[in-house]
């Protein structure tokens, strides 16, 4: 492009003034109440959600007593997240009581819905590590995974049947790198911490991963750091890790970095990977105090990425089909001939593996989730060394939450603009006022007002996230000539501040593409079992 024809000035960040939820819409607050297996004496769990979210609401438990309300003297206040939970004990056994919640957010007051609770005077526990019972293939602690895919239709999860059915411990999935995953993410993770822990089952959290388009380490070190930022937010949205709580996880178990038509084209080189990894790993332990795990399988682990003695230092959660954890010889990620070779492959072919996931295809309904199926985990240890996972309680401080409207900066890094025929591609940069990348958003080119006022047309094009705060955005179809516009960057979850930047280039007329030919149908392909070979607990 001729530098004549290019125009571009940093405009200041355009703060957008916040308006609170609870003066923006009427809040609501969901309220549910369980009785929680507890040693030695029974518990009460309330939990609900403001929505919109708000946080510091104060919640007030009433009680229905010869027809009157009564106040509980129960009290807590929402995350900011706009989740809340209280806990308290049950002194009365086999006695029936309707409670409702209070919600105040400033000057309004919410009340929930009433419900009804019977404490059920089940035997009562002698030790704690009952609470952790060994009720997996081949005595072992059991657990399963969840997220969007465990709510069809938005239906909940019945976690009080799924303790029944002798699951202790479930990794939610917390957050994800694409905003639009991260939003749903978030959305069930709030209908399910809680509702879980009431029911007596534990809680851990995942991150899904996907790694940056880069080569520049430094690039690499920035993209894992803003990831992990983003899993520290949210769990800070939540208040920390309680002494219900496992740690957070790294869900990485996909390398390609660049792909068109639905194939990839690249991949991360094997060194990149890694040290992303040890990077996300490292910047989460240094926060929060515990260390996390490590999700992936073992042709991932061996062929992409290098043997790592830092990646060693982290359990390991392990992902293995068609093998039965029944069998107390039974172990994941050991070929009949050979052995896998990774970061934590141990000199007889096993490895030093923490939690196993051994199926994707746990009947659904056993469970108490809507959906056909669920992954099924086994704990490797007893209740006790299960117990040190929850050891270290972190309580965020003011500067671990997730910022609102925090101003941002802008700049074009590379622009490709020449014929009709061919796409103008721009590279460029948000940052935060730290210097680092933004973490959340996107960017989008828009197209100047037309001298008559009317609104202008659309433009065809994809933004591409090369990693954190980075973006390579490419515009089709535009006309010969002059076209003038602003890069924007817009962040949907308000973390960010917008921000934009005047650019005008040119485009010289390309020759006409011819269009391509309508391609034959192709025969269906016949339906797959990916349950075939699997385990069906």
């Amino acid at each position: 492009m001729r530098s004549r024809y290019l125009r571009a000035a940093i405009t200041l960040g355009l703060l957008i003034s916040l308006v609170s939820p609870a003066e923006s819409a009427t809040p609501t607050s969901t309220f549910n109440l369980v009785q929680t297996p507890a040693f030695p004496e029974y518990k009460v769990t309330f939990h609900g959600v403001i929505k919109p979210k708000v946080k510091n609401a104060v919640i007030r438990i009433d009680v229905k007593l010869n027809d009157s309300w009564v106040d509980t003297k129960l009290r807590t206040r929402s995350t900011s997240s706009g989740a809340w939970k209280v806990q308290a004990r049950a002194t009365a056994l086999e006695s029936k009581a309707t409670y409702r919640a209070r919600v105040s957010i400033g000057s309004k007051l919410v009340t929930t819905k009433s419900r009804n609770l019977t404490i059920d005077p089940v035997p009562q526990l002698s030790t704690p590590d009952q609470l952790i019972a060994l009720t997996g293939p081949g005595g072992r602690i059991h657990g399963t995974d969840v997220s969007r895919w465990q709510h069809p239709g938005d239906k909940p999860i019945d976690f009080v049947k799924m303790y029944k059915a002798g699951i202790r411990f479930v990794m939610i999935k917390a957050s994800d790198t694409r905003d639009d995953a991260d939003a749903l993410a978030l959305k069930y993770l709030l209908m399910d911490r809680n509702a879980a822990q009431a029911a007596g089952i534990y809680t851990g959290y995942y991150h899904y991963a996907i790694l940056p388009n880069t080569t520049n380490r430094n690039s690499v070190i920035l993209d894992a750091q803003a990831q992990a930022q983003k899993a520290i937010w949210r769990l800070s949205s939540l208040g920390g890790y309680t002494e219900k709580d496992l740690p957070y996880a790294l869900d990485l178990e996909n390398n390609c970095v660049a792909a068109s038509n639905g194939r990839c084209t690249k991949y991360a080189q094997r060194s990149l990977a890694t040290l992303w990894a040890e990077t996300w790993l490292e910047t989460m332990f240094e926060k929060t105090g515990r260390k996390p795990f490590f999700y992936s399988y073992p042709t991932f682990l061996e062929q992409a990425l290098v043997r790592s003695e830092k990646l060693r230092q982290y359990p390991l959660w392990k992902a293995q089909y068609g093998i039965n954890p029944a069998d107390p010889t039974a172990e994941p990620g050991r070929k009949i001939f050979g052995c896998f070779v990774h970061s934590w492959s141990t000199s007889d072919c096993s490895s030093l593996w923490q939690i196993w996931q051994y199926s994707s295809c746990g009947y659904g309904d056993r469970y108490g989730v809507a959906s056909s199926r669920i992954d099924l985990n086994v704990y490797r240890g007893d209740p006790s060394s299960f117990l040190q996972l929850t050891r270290g309680v972190w309580t965020p401080q003011v500067g671990d939450y997730l910022p609102v409207q925090e101003p941002t900066t802008m700049l074009i890094t590379r622009i490709s603009a020449s014929s009709t025929d061919k796409p103008v591609r721009i590279k460029v940069e948000v940052k935060r006022p730290t210097g680092t990348p933004v973490i959340t958003g996107t960017v989008a080119f828009r197209l100047n007002p037309t001298v008559d006022g009317q609104a202008p047309k659309k433009v065809e094009q994809t933004p591409v996230r090369d990693a954190a705060g980075v973006w390579t955005l490419s515009l089709r179809n535009l006309p010969a000539g002059i076209t003038s516009g602003y890069l924007a960057y817009v962040d949907q979850t308000n973390t960010h501040a917008a921000n934009r930047q005047d650019l005008t280039f040119e485009l010289a007329q390309g020759p006409e593409v011819t269009p391509s030919p309508t391609p034959k149908p192709t025969r269906v392909p016949v339906p797959v079992d990916s349950c075939k070979n699997q385990i069906r607990n």
